[in-house]
C-alpha cells in the first residue's frame, strides 16, 4: 500500500527527557481529498516487555513501581503493577529483555520468545513495543533485583500465582496494559 501522507514541517517542541515533535503533512482520505494536518507526537523509543511464568508452581513475576504519568492522571499513589519492560536503548530486541530482565526482576534467562509486536498509543506515541514470554526457575534467580540505582529505579519485584494476577485485572489493580495483553496472552495459549 502506497502512503497517504507526506510529512511537510517538523518542529521539536521539547528534547528533555525524550523529544516532543509537532508536524505537519498533507494526508489523502479515502474519498480522495488531501487535507493538511498538525498533530504532536511523543518519541522514546521502542522497547521490549517480558512475562516471566513458572509453569509448575503456576507463578508469573511482576514488577510494582511508581509512574508520575498515571499519578497525575488519578492514580492515588501513582505505584503500577507491571510485567518487566525497558526501552531497546539501541539493543536489539531480544538483549534489551535479557538485560532488563536481571536488572528489575533478578531473574538471568536465557530462552526468550518473542509473541508479537505492537504500537501502544499510536495516537500520540511512537513506541513500539516487543512483548516477549519466558519460563523461570528458582535457579534462575542472581539478584534481588529492584532496577539500577544511576536510572533512579526502585521497583518491588513480585510473584503472583497466575489465578490471583488475571483476578487483579479484573479488580483493577492491575491496569497497565501490557501486563494485561501478556496475561491474557498466558491464559489464551494455555501456557499454564
Amino acid at each position: 500500500m502506497t502512503s497517504r501522507a507526506k510529512v511537510l514541517t517538523t518542529e521539536i517542541l521539547s528534547n528533555n527527557w525524550y523529544t516532543l515533535k509537532k508536524l505537519t503533512y498533507e494526508f489523502t482520505k479515502n474519498n480522495g481529498e488531501t487535507v493538511v494536518q498538525t498533530r504532536e507526537a511523543y518519541d522514546r523509543g521502542n522497547g521490549a516487555t517480558i512475562l516471566l511464568y513458572n509453569k509448575e508452581e503456576k507463578t508469573v513475576i511482576l514488577t510494582r513501581q511508581f509512574r508520575l504519568p498515571s499519578f497525575i492522571n488519578g492514580n492515588d499513589n501513582g505505584m503500577l503493577i507491571e510485567a518487566c519492560a525497558g526501552l531497546l536503548d539501541n539493543d536489539n530486541p531480544e538483549d534489551c529483555i535479557r538485560r532488563e530482565t536481571e536488572e528489575e526482576t533478578g531473574f538471568k534467562i536465557s530462552a526468550v520468545r518473542k509473541i508479537f509486536e505492537a504500537y501502544m498509543s499510536p495516537g500520540s506515541v511512537t513506541e513500539i513495543l516487543h512483548f516477549f514470554v519466558a519460563e523461570y526457575t528458582r535457579e534462575m534467580k542472581v539478584t534481588d533485583g529492584g532496577g539500577i540505582e544511576h536510572e533512579q529505579e526502585d521497583i518491588e519485584v513480585l510473584e503472583k500465582n497466575i489465578e490471583e494476577a488475571l483476578g487483579m485485572i479484573d479488580n483493577g489493580e492491575i491496569k497497565d496494559a501490557k501486563t494485561i495483553m501478556l496475561l491474557q496472552y498466558v491464559r489464551l495459549k494455555g501456557l499454564m
